[in-house]
């Protein structure tokens, strides 16, 4: 119990020095929360072979909750654009494909990979669209509905409670949206299916 802890503050730490040097890059003020992560892994796709792509895994909080939740660690694709976070989440997560780079390059990203990964079951993403304009916020829908699988599901959550559409998701079917009051802040978490 003593070392979860540990781990955890340092996970936070970490997190709030990046936030300091990088508020619009990192977008949240703290990891998200156990609960939250919970409410985004739970829509991981059936197939498991399919790949999942993490969009801004931060410290890997979701990631955690995504393999506590049954997916293989060498079947999660993540691409965090800040460098020591991305350095972070190897450590923590060998066998998993870790990227530093842009989310916006998600294609050519995952096509450099040593075994490509051309489509995945499903995409989490953490990122900030709030912080992105609609323009690119509709670039990026673009490349996850042209990545994901038939009947892939697109999870993304937002600081912004109502129950409108997370940008971009205009060409998706809106499957599941919920509050989780128990993350700081509390957050919705929108779920889209291709």
């Amino acid at each position: 119990m003593a070392r979860k802890f540990i781990a955890a503050l340092a996970d936070s730490s970490l997190f709030l020095r990046e936030w300091l040097a990088h508020p619009q890059r990192t977008g949240a003020v703290a990891p998200s929360s156990p609960q939250l992560a919970a409410a985004m892994a739970r829509w991981l796709p059936r197939d498991p072979e399919s790949y999942v792509l993490e969009l801004g895994p931060g410290t890997g909080a979701v990631t955690e909750a995504l393999l506590k939740r049954g997916l293989r660690e060498n079947r999660l694709v993540a691409i965090e654009n800040n460098p020591a976070l991305a350095k972070h989440l190897r450590k923590r997560f060998p066998q998993a494909h870790i990227i530093a780079g842009d989310a916006w390059q998600m294609d050519t990203l995952l096509a450099a990979l040593p075994l490509p990964v051309p489509s995945v079951g499903a995409v989490i993403s953490s990122l900030p669209l709030l912080n992105f304009s609609k323009e690119q916020a509709d670039d990026l829908a673009a490349k996850i509905r042209a990545l994901l699988e038939p009947r892939g599901r697109w999870v993304q959550y937002s600081y912004h409670l109502a129950k409108n559409r997370s940008r971009g998701a205009d060409d998706f079917r809106l499957v599941a949206s919920k509050i989780v009051w128990w993350n700081l802040p509390p957050a919705r978490v929108h779920v889209f299916q291709k």
